[in-house]
């Protein structure tokens, strides 16, 4: 499954996901720092769920009626990133 990574998430997250063979974009890899709306456009270029913990993208998906793949809002706070990487 492809999934697109907000620099919001935690990096543990996206090496766990990898290692367990998805394939993921990270933006904090790519260009930190980029607009939501460019994050959105490039999951929806690429087929790709986008994982996030910004509450902007429901905004965007929903309200403005974008399309997309899939969002997966992630809030997980007060789990330290190792206990995320493993839920998620």
């Amino acid at each position: 499954m492809r999934h697109m990574a907000d620099e919001n998430v935690d990096r543990q997250i996206v090496e766990r996901l990898r290692q367990d063979g998805h394939e993921v974009w990270y933006v904090a890899e790519m260009d930190p720092g980029v607009s939501d709306q460019e994050v959105l456009t490039f999951a929806n270029n690429e087929q790709a769920v986008l994982l996030t913990a910004d509450k902007d993208f429901g905004e965007l998906v929903y309200r403005q009626e974008l399309v997309n793949p899939g969002v997966i809002l992630l809030r997980l706070a007060g789990l330290s990133p190792d206990v995320k990487a493993e839920l998620v």
